[in-house]
């Protein structure tokens, strides 16, 4: 089964089962961000935010394992490997898509919930990829009290009234 998987490439550090693993809490811990902002009917909804986590995930357990094989390769340049380079740029990347969920007309603007959601689908997608799912867990529970539990109060506390 491992050559399938490799297919001639590099065998990969951490079994098959345990990045497996990795993605689909990424995939799933995104596809609950994105139910909820399926469900209020925004445009970036379940598929964008379970592909932009599982995108981090991904970039993340490469990461890690290009990591690996530079060690495993040459131990003496280890002070040149900076894994965290990769974790900047999914930052950067998912910051300019977040960016076109947010739509500016006049003084209103839509889409800031959004833009935050996707950029922590990201922080969620590098925290299972990375394996630390209770951190990848409690962000994705603080992202739904955030945006489901909150929302009644928003409405009925801090949104603007009409003066008449």
């Amino acid at each position: 089964m491992e050559n399938f998987l490799t297919l001639g490439g590099n065998p990969t550090h951490d079994a098959f089962g345990t990045i497996a693993i990795r993605l689909l809490v990424a995939a799933v811990l995104g596809a609950l961000i994105g139910l909820e902002r399926e469900v209020k009917k925004h445009s970036a909804g379940l598929r964008t935010h379970m592909l932009v986590s599982t995108a981090a995930a991904t970039f993340t357990i490469m990461t890690f394992e290009i990591y690996h094989e530079m060690v495993d390769l040459n131990a003496d340049n280890i002070a040149r490997l900076d894994p965290i380079r990769v974790i900047e740029a999914v930052t950067a990347g998912v910051a300019f898509l977040a960016a076109g969920a947010i739509i500016r007309s006049g003084t209103d603007i839509k889409g800031l919930t959004t833009g935050a959601g996707l950029w922590m689908a990201g922080a969620i997608g590098v925290a299972a990829g990375a394996g630390f799912f209770s951190v990848a867990v409690m962000a994705t529970v603080l992202v739904l009290v955030i945006t489901v539990a909150l929302r009644p109060f928003e409405k009925r506390f801090l949104e603007k009234k009409d003066d008449l």
